[in-house]
């Protein structure tokens, strides 16, 4: 007899991951998610379902919207959550997803569009899909090839990646 395995639930909020641009003199603007796109490109069979929650720029998310994000989160019946956010202020709202006990949640985003064809967005959404599966309950964030406790995790512009406090 086949366990049936807890699909894994994608919360998309926007940010560059989902940007569209049309031009070189063009503003962006989020577009539809690609997720299901780049899931499938990777012809993922671990179940998952798409929640679009957001889409926006994490610049421009507001106190109501991490409510909303939370709110979400903590309603949903599967234990493990991927959530795609804008890099800017990702660790922002993963201290304030911190406090939802008893689920995995890794948030992932790109430095560049999904749709770009040297987008790091495949393999991020990669990580936080195999961080999601296998991490215990927590919060955490997968990019630059890193897996980072929310907690202690920041954006290093410098650099342009995300590393750890205790690095």
């Amino acid at each position: 007899m086949t366990q049936q395995l807890e699909p894994i639930v994608v919360v998309t909020t926007g940010g560059t991951i989902d940007k569209a641009y049309f031009d070189a003199l063009s503003s962006y603007h989020v577009g539809d998610t690609v997720m299901a796109k780049l899931l499938a490109i990777a012809q993922v069979t671990y179940p998952y379902r798409i929640v679009e929650l957001l889409r926006k720029d994490s610049l421009e998310l507001t106190a109501a919207d991490r409510v909303t994000l939370r709110e979400t989160i903590a309603g949903l019946e599967s234990d493990r959550v991927v959530v795609t956010h804008g890099t800017d202020t990702m660790v922002e709202s993963a201290r304030m997803l911190a406090s939802i006990a008893g689920k995995t949640i890794v948030l992932t985003g790109a430095l560049a569009p999904a749709r770009f064809a040297e987008s790091d967005a495949a393999f991020n959404l990669g990580m936080a899909f195999a961080a999601a599966q296998t991490l215990p309950a927590g919060v955490y964030i997968t990019m630059n090839g890193r897996v980072i406790r929310g907690d202690r995790a920041r954006k290093d512009r410098e650099q342009a990646r995300f590393v750890s406090d205790d690095d």
